[in-house]
């Protein structure tokens, strides 16, 4: 059979099922055999022994042997089956490993182009019914980036559901269902018991019912702050004020600005600027003492709305949209031709609840945003931080107890050019003659309100651009996104001008690249096939770099331009680097006073060409960066993961520690001060425990007092030792 054709080495088995007439595509795992289903075990080991379950269910033995991809094949031994009235594949499995164990779940069709695919983590414990739709769907369709990761009770049996499933599958032909894991390292068991074809899609709706309760925790998770009433709430908010309260005041070592009096000759100015002093690069503070910058980004009280529109039966307990609770709903419609951010993004738009700002009113009452500022300076201040981060509320920065940043997001009547990224959205075209004055009003505005504050380090330009697209090719998207553009964009027009400029006709240009080319009207088309570069052709690979230098010098340019027009006093921090190429962090090292780049990995050097970086004689901030674990109610667990709650003061130490000591970087900030809520927020649906505080703005205590520590080691404002 086709779906047999790659496999090898297998043992193959036939094990008995259920009558498929009466309810297609079932077998039982630990069953004797029969000729209805064949069952090829290809790496996997399994134990000739029925074991029985507390509640009395059938399950066999699997040990999934270390290999590329081990796995069992099952298979109706006779044509293929018929699913058109099934909507969920059920399967029993119980983890025999004391950790949680990968296990990927195929179902093929007539062909490769036919089939799905789910991934989920099985925990360890007693046996679980993993369920996987029979039709592709994601967690984003509900709202959110991850879906449910932990098994749920439904009527008495403990449910796993594969929240994404990908591909498609004609349901009238299902050929095969391969049950496998992931290059395992070491041999992994599993006992397997019944698998069925069920109809409906009943449990897709059960996974989601009822996750969050009043608080915006998620109901069917336990950890230590997690609360249960409002007493509860008031009581733990209460004894950490207490806390907060009696911890020593700064004993003098750092000036008021947070810098360090120890270290000698750096240079007095009264405003923040670089220095590089013995090989190493320093933040200064305005009154000339070295700054490590230790930040918190989205330090704001608003940053957890989530929409409960058309998904009402979500959430448990709401509170009513009148009364005390009104200014905690709102609307919003977070829609985005363009941004794949938010695209294929269900219950994007319409009313949002504002969780974390509900439960400080519940704690503070109607002085509670003045009471959660002060309580957040005392808390960052405690905890060794000394920056208030990237989308703060702009009262922290006024409090003028912690330097900060500001960022101006460049937004006007000015075209934009695909990279075929375009995460956050297509890349502003600094050619346009509408992005000059856009800079320009950017500036302007930002300097009226921060130019004469020492306090402020600095700007920061836009946000993660798509300097790069994807792929193999990705390096080269902005030039090919430049050529394939509209005839009338600036850009394009630019990349012609040089292009023409250094070949002079269309015909050299062409055997350069080795493409046919007519015309340099050819070239202006719209949707032009630009080539990609190949050892054949090494002009184009120098052509391409030479426009993506081109394209980035003119924006770090113009944007540096705007900044240092308006406010001569303050440091131009770069553009928060996440996509980039070598010839756009060049550019910006040539217009900016430090390159920021966010950097989600386990060490600083790890996200960036840190040699290059080094040759470019520029210090470098990281802007971004976080450790996620998922045993703390959000399903998420972040860009970068740690197995769980404990890990993520061990790796944010060894992060820091890492940039503390490294001669070129000046700062690390961490993203972000509250966890995201957990039915997603309403940006983009992330929904990740990567907070210091949780949605009731209790912090999390182990991970705090590592962050403290670590950040007190790296030079922070903490007081106590």
């Amino acid at each position: 059979m086709k779906y047999r054709a790659h496999l090898s080495g297998l043992v193959l088995i036939a094990l008995c099922g259920c009558s498929a007439a009466t309810t297609p595509g079932v077998t039982d795992l630990s069953a004797k055999p029969d000729a209805a289903i064949h069952v090829e075990l290809d790496q996997v080991q399994r134990s000739d022994v029925v074991e029985k379950t507390a509640d009395g269910i059938a399950q066999g033995r699997y040990a999934f042997q270390p290999g590329a991809h081990p796995q069992i094949v099952i298979a109706p031994a006779n044509a293929a089956w018929d699913w058109t009235k099934q909507g969920e594949l059920h399967l029993r499995v119980q983890n025999a490993m004391p950790w949680a164990v990968t296990l990927t779940i195929e179902i093929d069709g007539a062909d490769a182009q036919h089939a799905l695919q789910a991934t989920v983590g099985v925990p360890a414990g007693p046996p679980q019914t993993v369920v996987v739709p029979l039709h592709a769907t994601s967690s984003r369709t509900q709202g959110m980036q991850v879906g449910p990761t932990t098994p749920f009770d439904d009527h008495g049996q403990s449910m796993l559901l594969a929240t994404t499933v990908k591909g498609a599958l004609d349901l009238h032909a299902v050929h095969a269902i391969r049950l496998g894991m992931p290059a395992p390292q070491a041999a992994q068991t599993l006992l397997l018991g019944r698998i069925d074809a069920v109809q409906g899609d009943p449990i897709t709706r059960e996974a989601y019912t009822g996750i969050v309760d009043q608080y915006g925790q998620y109901t069917h998770g336990n950890w230590p702050e997690r609360i249960a009433s409002d007493t509860a709430l008031k009581s733990a908010h209460a004894g950490e004020q207490m806390a907060l309260a009696a911890a020593p005041s700064n004993p003098g070592e750092l000036d008021v600005y947070g810098g360090h009096t120890d270290i000698q000759g750096l240079q007095k100015t009264g405003w923040f600027h670089t220095q590089k002093l013995d090989g190493h690069w320093r933040l200064v503070t305005p009154e000339g003492h070295a700054f490590f910058s230790l930040g918190v980004n989205a330090i704001v009280s608003d940053d957890s709305r989530t929409y409960v529109e058309g998904r009402g039966f979500m959430f448990n307990d709401l509170p009513p949209d009148s009364g005390e609770w009104t200014s905690f709903y709102g609307t919003g419609d977070s829609r985005q031709p363009g941004r794949a951010a938010s695209s294929n993004m269900g219950y994007n738009h319409g009313r949002w609840f504002d969780f974390y700002g509900a439960n400080l009113y519940r704690v503070d009452g109607k002085n509670w945003l003045a009471t959660w500022r002060q309580r957040t300076l005392d808390r960052l201040q405690h905890w060794g931080f000394n920056t208030i981060g990237n989308w703060s509320d702009s009262a922290l920065a006024k409090a003028h107890r912690l330097p900060y940043t500001r960022l101006l997001n460049i937004n006007g009547h000015f075209g934009s050019v695909s990279s075929g990224y375009d995460y956050w959205g297509r890349m502003p075209d600094p050619f346009d003659p509408g992005f000059a004055p856009a800079a320009e009003a950017a500036a302007t505005k930002a300097s009226a309100e921060f130019r004469d504050d020492p306090w402020l380090l600095g700007y920061f330009v836009d946000n993660e651009l798509a300097w790069a697209g994807q792929g193999p090719q990705g390096h080269w998207g902005l030039a090919v996104g430049t050529l394939r553009g509209d005839a009338k964009s600036p850009a394009k027009q630019a990349f012609i001008a040089a292009l023409r400029a250094k070949y002079a006709t269309p015909e050299k240009l062409a055997a350069a690249w080795g493409i046919a080319l007519k015309s340099w009207d050819a070239l202006n088309a719209t949707n032009f096939a630009a080539p990609a570069p190949n050892e054949a052709h090494p002009a184009i690979a120098t052509d391409y770099s030479a426009w993506l230098s081109q394209y980035a010098e003119t924006y770090f340019r113009v944007a540096a331009d705007a900044i240092h027009r308006h406010d001569t006093h303050h440091l131009f921090l770069g553009g928060r680097f996440a996509v980039k190429t070598p010839e756009a962090i060049a550019a910006c090292a040539k217009y900016c006073d430090v390159v920021s780049f966010n950097v989600y990995a386990d060490l600083p050097q790890h996200g960036y060409d840190a040699a290059a970086m080094h040759a470019l004689n520029k210090p470098v901030m990281i802007t971004e960066f976080h450790f996620g674990s998922n045993d703390r109610g959000p399903f998420g667990n972040g860009v970068v993961s740690v197995e769980n709650e404990q890990q993520r003061g061990v790796a944010y130490a060894r992060y820091v520690n890492a940039a503390v000591n490294d001669p070129d970087i000046v700062g690390t900030h961490w993203f972000n001060y509250s966890d995201q809520p957990v039915t997603g927020r309403i940006l983009d649906g992330e929904n990740s425990h990567i907070g210091l505080v949780g949605i009731t703005d209790i912090p999390f205590a182990g991970f705090v007092e590592a962050v403290r520590r670590a950040n007190r080691s790296a030079g922070g404002a903490a007081a106590d030792k």
